[in-house]
């Protein structure tokens, strides 16, 4: 893509052989996320645990209500929805599309079955296969639908995972969604500091490849010289801010954290719980011991925060997570692992954990780039109208698909969230 373009991703080479490689990836990324809802019963996935998260038929329907609104109904002639109604029961926020039913009581839609969402999904499937097949889905304005479409699956691979995460844990069962993977265990690293010269950097993607619509234009940004820790903050780094009083100092907190930390009776990150003088932490696997070593995970923006003051340090701009990343290759603990939990840091030299194992808080606001551009119709919804009250998170996670994650890619969030994967990166200026 042309530096500057805010228009969606293009396809280059032979259309034909792009559209066989787009057919085989929709068939991996489709088969993926029924393959992440298997573990959970049929009880399991209508529940909704609270109203930021959504219940796996849910995210299951909505995908495909994504391939059948933005993809069949433009692209196959006198196409007919599996269900009319499935047009406002599974539209997430598209306004020009039409209503949608209340996020917060997505959990009460006993009506469709997971049956027949299953069902919808294969008929879908098959449409939009036989449209790729016949070469009515080798255009680029269509085809490039059918890429965002599946980046937009991978994102809800990731939220059904945390949110079945926080419904298990809401369990007094404390049911686990997983057997435990083998844990990466040896010395532990200590944390150093690398270096990274200031000057005028560009950052933003680069037209090569798919991205979203929020990681363009690519710009110049200007920086002063900066370090960057070379690991994540780990449990036992989190520990010794709580045994110090860290949640109990307001001098460490934002004013809005401090009113967080209060009202809510934060002590301590999501899903760690103190049994018998022991700490624990529900994972997928279920309630597990704490490991000092591995990266903390489920803390909110003003938690990562508090703990930069505590610790001397603060938390990287966007720009600068990106300028220590690009050079990097997308490799580390991402979903393709099969660990679903954030693992220690390697003992290797320079910057690790940059992609996966948690996502890493920001002090960068979720802002449009200079010159940026939504696109025209309902899917400039995607991403442009969020664009205030959040905050920018980078890296990816131990269940981000490594297909989806690259140096570029900006993932937001309200500063209080903490079910996501949300890990901490210690930043001081050199």
């Amino acid at each position: 893509m042309r530096r500057g373009s805010t228009r969606g991703p293009r396809l280059s080479g032979d259309a034909s052989a792009r559209t066989d490689d787009l057919a085989t990836r929709y068939r991996a990324v489709r088969a993926l996320t029924e393959a992440l809802r298997a573990p959970l019963s049929a009880e399991d996935c209508q529940a909704q645990s609270m109203e930021d998260a959504s219940p796996a038929k849910w995210h299951l329907a909505h995908t495909t209500w994504f391939f059948e609104t933005f993809v069949l109904e433009p692209g196959w002639a006198g196409y007919q929805p599996f269900r009319p109604q499935f047009r406002v029961l599974f539209n997430s926020y598209y306004q020009q599309v039409g209503p949608q039913y209340p996020r917060p009581r997505r959990g009460l839609l006993t009506r469709p079955g997971l049956d027949e969402v299953l069902a919808y999904r294969a008929h879908v499937d098959r449409h939009v296969l036989e449209l790729l097949a016949r070469g009515n889905g080798r255009g680029e304005p269509l085809a490039a639908v059918v890429e965002l479409g599946l980046h937009h699956e991978q994102q809800h691979q990731e939220l059904l995972l945390t949110d079945a995460k926080h419904l298990l844990a809401s369990s007094p069962l404390r049911p686990a969604y997983a057997a435990a993977a083998p844990a990466q265990r040896g010395a532990s690293v200590p944390l150093r500091w690398q270096g990274f010269a200031g000057g005028l950097r560009e950052i933003g993607h680069d037209g090569g490849g798919f991205a979203f619509d929020n990681e363009r234009p690519r710009h110049a940004v200007a920086l002063a010289p900066f370090k960057l820790a070379t690991r994540l903050v780990t449990n036992g780094e989190l520990l010794a801010f709580i045994e110090d009083g860290g949640y109990e100092r307001a001098d460490l907190w934002l004013s809005d954290g401090w009113i967080a930390v209060q009202s809510r009776g934060w002590c301590a990150p999501l899903y760690w719980e103190r049994r018998d003088g022991a700490w624990w932490q529900f994972t997928l696997a279920g309630m597990q011991p704490l490991a000092a070593d591995e990266p903390v995970c489920h803390v909110s923006l003003y938690e990562a925060d508090a703990y930069a003051s505590w610790a001397g340090a603060r938390l990287a701009t966007e720009a600068e997570w990106e300028v220590a990343a690009a050079a990097q290759r997308v490799d580390g603990n991402l979903l393709d692992s099969g660990r679903l939990h954030p693992q220690p840091a390697p003992r290797l030299e320079g910057v690790q954990q940059l992609f996966g194992d948690a996502w890493e808080w920001t002090r960068s606001a979720y802002a449009p780039y200079p010159g940026y551009r939504p696109p025209a119709g309902a899917l400039g919804e995607y991403n442009g109208k969020f664009m205030v009250n959040q905050l920018v998170l980078r890296g990816g996670s131990c269940a981000t698909p490594a297909s989806h994650i690259r140096p570029t890619y900006r993932n937001f969030f309200p500063p209080d969230s903490r079910w996501q994967f949300s890990g901490i990166r210690l930043a001081k200026d050199s």
